[in-house]
């Protein structure tokens, strides 16, 4: 199916710091290629407890000097009140005005010590809320399978709508690659009480092993036909991306068809798989010297 113009959702794009003057002259390409799309905003995660915050916030600041909204992501854990009080007002003077508020992963070697001030996200969003009023668009996140601690599926629920009555204004989700399960985590929230936007979280399939390590690690799952088709490949890499743009573009279709309110693309500091995806969905759109990209 190709999507009409008008019907494209928002969309928005995720990078991680780049810790070499050669990542950052490619996340400055990556950046430029993709604003062709006007994206809604670019978001920029942090490392593990909140390590390379700096790196978060210098990229940000060169995202927005060159003229693009960003969105830090922020995490609670590691982080005293004072600590999050002066990032906060670090980015307010900056003139941020979205962030991407999030428990955050322990660090290996956290075991038993303090995670910080704060234990969840919901208590960072009441925090950013208290200290800094409606001056920031609070994203939070979703687990469309469930968050790998949760103790059950009701509960996760339960712990999103706590973060979204905190003070969110929308959440991104985790990776899936099973639309059933993100249209019924909506609807389970909606009846739970939540109505903040939930934008689907988009990662471009481009490494068979790559996939399958990053999805055990966050508890999403990928189908048993989709692993054996990828596994199947082998070395064949153009095959692998040609598959792979094809089963993400029908997700992105899927949820599109659904009402999804937008599409958050992580694009791991590249832009040609999701360049693939995007022109796979709007192949009308070439956005003067943005070329399709064969799908």
């Amino acid at each position: 199916m190709q999507v009409p113009v008008a019907s494209l959702p928002k969309i928005s794009f995720e990078f991680f710091p780049p810790k070499t003057p050669a990542g950052v002259g490619k996340l400055h390409a990556t950046s430029a290629t993709l604003a062709a799309w006007q994206p809604e905003f670019f978001s920029v995660t942090f490392g593990a407890g909140g390590s390379t915050q700096a790196g978060t916030r210098d990229t940000v600041f060169a995202l927005q000097a060159a003229g693009y909204e960003a969105a830090p992501h922020l995490s609670c854990i590691g982080s005293s009140a004072e600590q999050l009080r002066i990032i906060l007002d670090a980015y307010k003077t900056q003139g941020i005005r979205r962030l991407v508020a999030l428990r955050g992963d322990l660090p290996s070697g956290y075991g038993g010590k303090s995670a910080g001030q704060f234990r969840y996200a919901n208590e960072l969003v009441s925090f950013i809320r208290a200290e800094t009023g409606d001056w920031f668009n609070i994203e939070v996140a979703a687990y469309p399978e469930m968050h790998p601690q949760a103790p059950s599926p009701d509960d996760d629920v339960a712990n999103f709508v706590r973060k979204a009555n905190a003070g969110a204004n929308a959440a991104i989700t985790q990776v899936f690659y099973n639309t059933d399960a993100y249209f019924r985590f909506v609807d389970e929230v909606r009846k739970a009480g939540s109505d903040i936007p939930i934008v689907p979280g988009i990662l471009p399939i481009t490494n068979y092993a790559q996939l399958i390590r990053f999805t055990e690690t966050c508890g999403a799952e990928v189908p048993r036909w989709m692993q054996r088709k990828l596994a199947s490949f082998h070395d064949d890499t153009a095959s692998l991306c040609a598959f792979g743009t094809d089963v993400v573009t029908e997700i992105c279709d899927r949820l599109i068809a659904g009402g999804a309110p937008g599409l958050h693309f992580y694009t791991m500091n590249q832009s040609a798989p999701t360049l693939a995806i995007l022109n796979a969905l709007r192949p009308d759109i070439t956005h003067g010297s943005l070329v399709a990209v064969a799908a």
